[in-house]
């Protein structure tokens, strides 16, 4: 079963207030982060102080290999440094998919994004980069909403100011032609199961089911959990964010599961699967009048597994449903072992490249939908910088992928990597970049030299 241990005590513990792309931080072995407390990130305060340690709903990592003789037995012959055989050959650029304009985004707390003079200073920091999106939560893990407007919010006392006027964040996003991503978390909420116990998972003994960090979930069955969360989003819509990206779709993964109780006595997999499907059909429906497309974030792992992971997530079904698929593939999230990999955290190329070449032989004619989640922030002891960055960039480009979404938990950006110039001189031809379509240049002379020489040292 999957687990995540708590990380911002760790944090606290050593003294760590964010995390920096700028220092390495210190080593740990908590596989996860969570969310600081709200009091953390209030209205006025640090112009980019961070809202959330957290990525964006991020996979477990798997365990290590028990066997791990055995499990090099079973890898190619360059096992020893993870290597795959097939990869050059799959790198060359028949596999580049035509998707039409690229959507390249930043994640974009939602303190920072309703806070006017710190707002325009993160978005000054966007001119002259290839970014053309951004991904603004308006309800997170801790069960707040961040927009006014919403009636259910208002029944249940979940709203809290971090957006107060969406319209002119809204009317500066615009200004600079950046797509309005609006970010809803659906089924992980800590706050409605304590107003509403009833549409919680509960235990056996009828109690509140809570996570190894005592945080609760609403019952993904729960249809009144669906109305509160479309109504969000369509009010979202009607503002005028240009899609919805719904995040924790699907059901628990830390903690003791096996206790899970939920108001459908017959839950398995396949029943979890279509309940998320019938989700998913609903919220267009609720969408369609306003032409507003629907996103879905999921674990990384959904792109390699070959079952739904008990969580419910099987991106092939999903597919058809959405604009856009978002698997969160951190580097730093995947065990060891995974890929043939000693250290994924260190191989952000490896890992992206072989993430995706596994999601689009999974999702088939859907794969152009794919748009990952990328991870531009330190931990574990290993720095993330300009060349991490641009490697995870690159491999997404030579599997034919030209939309992702960074992720940094404190708005801090590897500004210079992301410019035309310095994504071109690591071997993506600029016009894709400029010109927002996805194309993919034949190899040229001395192409290898400058791949090699962007990517992260071992």
């Amino acid at each position: 079963m999957l687990l995540s241990l708590l990380f911002a005590s760790a944090l606290a513990a050593q003294g760590v207030d964010e995390i920096s792309t700028d220092e390495p931080l210190p080593r740990t072995t908590a596989p996860y982060l969570i969310p600081f407390p709200e009091a953390l990130s209030p209205p006025g305060g640090s112009d980019f102080a961070p809202e959330t340690v957290a990525p964006v709903d991020a996979p477990e990592p798997p365990p290590a290999p028990k066997d791990a003789k055995a499990d090099k037995k079973k890898k190619g012959p360059d096992k020893r440094r993870g290597e795959d055989p097939s990869e050059p050959k799959e790198s060359a650029y028949s596999l580049a998919m035509s998707t039409g304009p690229a959507c390249r985004a930043v994640h974009l707390t939602s303190w920072i994004a309703g806070t006017g003079k710190s707002r325009r200073a993160f978005l000054d920091k966007l001119k002259g980069t290839v970014v053309n999106a951004v991904v603004i939560p308006l309800k997170e893990t801790d069960g707040h909403v961040y927009i006014p407007g919403v009636a259910k919010a208002s029944e249940f006392n979940s709203y809290r100011p971090a957006i107060p006027d969406p319209a002119a964040l809204l009317k500066d996003l615009k200004a600079q032609n950046l797509r309005a991503i609006a970010r809803i978390v659906v089924f992980k909420d800590n706050y409605l199961p304590k107003k509403h116990p009833e549409w919680a998972v509960r235990r056996p003994d009828g109690k509140l089911w809570l996570n190894q960090n005592g945080i609760a979930w609403v019952d993904p069955y729960q249809r009144p959990i669906w109305d509160y969360n479309l109504q969000l989003a369509v009010r979202a819509a009607e503002l005028g964010f240009d899609e919805i990206q719904f995040d924790y779709l699907r059901f628990p993964s830390d903690g003791n599961t096996k206790l899970c109780r939920y108001s459908n006595p017959h839950h398995t997999s396949a029943s979890a699967i279509e309940n998320l499907r019938e989700f998913l059909d609903l919220a267009r429906k609720r969408l369609a009048h306003t032409k507003v497309p629907v996103s879905i974030a999921v674990f990384g792992m959904t792109t390699t597994a070959k079952d739904d992971m008990g969580i419910g997530q099987e991106i092939s079904k999903f597919a058809p449903m959405v604009e856009f698929i978002s698997p969160m593939m951190y580097p730093s999230h995947y065990a060891r072992g995974e890929y043939g990999l000693s250290s994924p955290n260190r191989e952000p190329y490896k890992i992206i490249f072989r993430g995706l070449r596994d999601a689009k032989a999974r999702l088939k004619q859907h794969a152009p939908k794919l748009r990952p989640y990328l991870q531009d922030f330190s931990i574990y002891g290993v720095r993330y910088g300009p060349s991490q960055v641009r490697a995870q960039i690159l491999a997404a480009h030579l599997q034919g992928v030209e939309s992702w979404i960074l992720w940094n938990p404190s708005n801090r950006y590897t500004w210079d990597t992301l410019t035309p110039k310095a994504l071109g001189a690591a071997g993506m031809p600029v016009e894709s970049l400029e010109g927002g379509t996805a194309s993919v240049a034949a190899p040229g002379a001395g192409r290898a030299d400058v791949l090699e020489s962007t990517l992260p040292r071992p």
